[in-house]
């Protein structure tokens, strides 16, 4: 939060905590962060089912110690920073001196083009790094249905791109305003919230513009 000359300014004490999870969400569509965070509406299907179940395989784990790197499962994370918390999928720590932490996070999809995924990454990364005075640089993803991992750079263009997502999070939840839906409509098919949300009846909505405009004249 900035104030009118830019400069940041201190959070409220008792400013809502948001959970890492829920980033991966705001970035995918805010109005879907909005309705199952604020409005607390929830829908399974096909995708959540099967990321439900990935990500109970990946908890279930203990921790490891394998060739110089230790492996730790359900790693629970928290940033008084950013006012986030909740659990990591896997952290690698390679037993340098100092140590080198890398994040892993699982998704039952595939790559993508968007930062969704690569946010929810970065967004560990900085509660590793305020919890363990550590500097990450990079961390992976491993999706599911490729069976592969992908590389996560945490430079300062996905740290710019995860705060703004936080920071914008946060906001709606202070305020607890649902934005319109996303203008894209592709997204829409394979979200789980679709019949709740009905996209298509608010985007042809006009009411609230003409409202406005009458006020405006």
């Amino acid at each position: 939060m900035k104030n009118s000359n830019g400069d940041s300014l201190p959070r409220l004490i008792d400013e809502p905590i948001l959970m890492l999870s829920a980033l991966q969400h705001y970035a995918f569509c805010p109005r879907q962060f909005a309705l199952i965070h604020v409005e607390q509406v929830w829908a399974e299907n096909r995708f959540t089912a099967e990321g439900n179940i990935l990500h109970e395989r990946v908890d279930s784990g203990v921790a490891e110690q394998r060739k110089g790197t230790r492996y730790e499962r359900g790693v629970l994370l928290k940033s008084e920073r950013y006012k986030l918390t909740g659990k990591m999928d896997l952290l690698e720590i390679e037993q340098t001196d100092p140590p080198k932490y890398f994040p892993v996070e699982y998704k039952r999809g595939k790559p993508k083009v968007e930062d969704w995924d690569r946010i929810q990454v970065c967004a560990q990364a900085l509660c590793i790094e305020e919890m363990r005075n550590t500097q990450i640089t990079e961390g992976a993803i491993w999706y599911w249905e490729v069976r592969k991992r992908e590389a996560v750079q945490i430079n300062d263009e996905l740290r710019a791109s995860t705060i703004f997502a936080i920071e914008n999070a946060h906001t709606i939840l202070a305020t607890g305003k649902t934005p319109p839906p996303t203008n894209k409509v592709k997204r829409c098919r394979a979200c789980s919230l679709r019949d709740l949300c009905e996209p298509d009846t608010f985007r042809k909505d006009h009411s609230a513009r003409y409202i406005n405009e009458i006020f405006k004249e």
